[in-house]
């Protein structure tokens, strides 16, 4: 009697963040091994100690799964949907498609070292080939140390090691086909998802500003290093100008790869006039912060949720549910602040500049806790990202590596007056302030009365007056981070001894 005919082999790859077809070597590995393939998606909001994505990611991580579906389909294969906890839906794959490999893009997130510690375990017990691999980073963090050994907190010599380690290899093409199974395992529907509001529909704004996928990131990169990137050094800082590649959000669901990025606008800086030099220098410099991010995330696990520097751990942060409140509605009386929250509601993302001046008005002038802040934008940004937005808030309240010194508090008006000074983009995000001439566009309670009746301006009524005075504000701070490092400095010795 004939034997009963095995079943067809196949390889899963496990589509995480990084959702695009082009420079994937998850994707190019699993191609080489030979075997049609299975692409899965899963969505794991079930495992402790996971941040889960905030309601702007998964507004956009629905609109790129589809765009990810539609680009498969085109190459003759699909998008498997599976919702629950890795191991648990792996392990279920495996069974269903007869798997003999995994292939997927490394995490650096706590949560996702664990299930990949995990998953390299449980996998090659079951019989299947575990690969995971690079993608999301320029350079792997372990490969990132100093002479002494340590790992880097300063960004100076992070980024001088960094240059030394950036491979020039270009990226890797997409696949013209991929090999589809003999029968292909259920997939659930993604609208059972629920990623998308319903009742209230608040993602008008993100529909109005984004094009998600990875066609429109290769576009947006396109664009940027065609037109935009001589003007980047000075356009960067002002908010009311497009200058900026607005790539963040394709970096974060890997849409797009750091080094298809670093690539394109080095190539775009040797080809055009010299001074684009300078500009690409300062791009290139922003996405090695974003490789100091994940650097810190890595080597200190509990960056989301822990002060870096230990005279934080004192600092007397207040707790003012209003004024929290006043600060995520844009409505702390201060324009550049409010404009910039704003921002940040409407689209899902907000300029850089404008995420300074509002974290360090948050941080220093409530004296209200960088987590606050850090939840806020998780919940509200397009590109949330865990190490960028935990290294980058401590950065700005002074508790993280490198970070800003604790006397820099930024004076809102001033830095409306320098980098809006026309108020373009207080108007654009704070309308009812549209018509007060520029001399007090970033401090309307000092115009005169016969300015604001004509502006149609009622301090009070239709703006909110500042929920805080900037010199009171600054006096409170400052004597704020002297109390906290002078208990810091006096605790020091018992800690010192606690621990030998």
């Amino acid at each position: 009697m004939r034997g009963k005919r095995p079943s067809q082999q196949v390889s899963l790859l496990w589509f995480r963040q990084s959702l695009r077809l082009s420079d994937h070597p998850a994707l190019t590995a699993a191609i080489h091994a030979g075997r049609p393939i299975v692409p899965v998606y899963i969505l794991d909001d079930e495992t402790p100690g996971a941040w889960r994505l905030g309601g702007a990611s998964r507004w956009w991580l629905a609109q790129s799964l589809k765009s990810l579906e539609k680009e498969l389909r085109v190459m003759g294969s699909q998008l498997i949907l599976r919702r629950g906890r890795y191991g648990e839906v792996i392990r279920s794959l495996i069974s269903e498609t007869n798997a003999k490999g995994l292939y997927f893009t490394r995490g650096y997130e706590p949560f996702q070292r664990t299930a990949e510690e995990q998953l390299a375990k449980l996998v090659p017990a079951l019989g299947v080939e575990c690969s995971c691999f690079g993608g999301h980073l320029l350079v792997e963090p372990e490969s990132l140390r100093k002479k002494s050994g340590g790992n880097y907190r300063v960004f100076a010599p992070f980024f001088k090691a960094l240059l030394g380690q950036i491979s020039p290899s270009p990226p890797l093409p997409p696949p013209a086909k991929l090999e589809s199974p003999a029968k292909w395992p259920a997939s659930e529907a993604l609208e059972n998802w629920k990623l998308e509001p319903a009742k209230p529909d608040w993602a008008a704004g993100l529909r109005e500003c984004w094009t998600v996928g990875e066609a429109s990131a290769r576009n947006r990169l396109r664009h940027f290093t065609g037109s935009l990137l001589e003007a980047y050094c000075n356009g960067r800082e002002r908010p009311a100008e497009n200058g900026t590649s607005k790539l963040s959000p394709h970096l974060a669901f890997g849409e797009i790869s750091p080094r298809q990025v670093w690539n394109a606008v080095s190539a775009a800086s040797a080809a055009a006039a010299p001074g684009a030099d300078a500009a690409a220098e300062a791009y290139l410099r922003q996405l090695a912060w974003r490789e100091f991010s994940y650097h810190l995330l890595f080597h200190f696990p509990g960056l989301p949720d822990k002060p870096l520097r230990p005279e934080f751990d004192v600092f007397p942060w207040r707790k003012d549910v209003d004024k929290l409140r006043a600060w995520q509605k844009g409505k702390a009386g201060y324009p550049i602040v409010d404009a910039g929250m704003r921002e940040l509601w409407h689209t899902g993302w907000m300029h850089n500049r404008a995420r300074m001046i509002v974290a360090s008005f948050l941080t220093k002038h409530l004296l209200l806790p960088w987590q606050e802040g850090e939840a806020w934008f998780w919940d509200t940004l397009v590109d949330a990202d865990l190490a960028n937005n935990s290294a980058s808030w401590q950065w700005v309240a002074g508790s993280g590596a490198d970070a800003a010194p604790y006397f820099r508090i930024f004076n809102p008006i001033l830095q409306g007056e320098t980098f809006d000074p026309n108020g373009d983009y207080v108007r654009r995000f704070c309308p009812e302030l549209a018509g007060l001439p520029a001399a007090f566009i970033h401090k309307p309670w000092q115009a005169p009365s016969e300015a604001l009746r004509r502006a149609g301006v009622t301090l009070g009524i239709n703006y909110p007056s500042p929920i805080i005075e900037h010199g009171e504000a600054r006096r409170r701070a400052l004597a704020a981070y002297r109390k906290a490092r002078a208990a810091a400095a006096k605790a020091e010795p018992d800690s010192l001894s606690a621990q030998g």
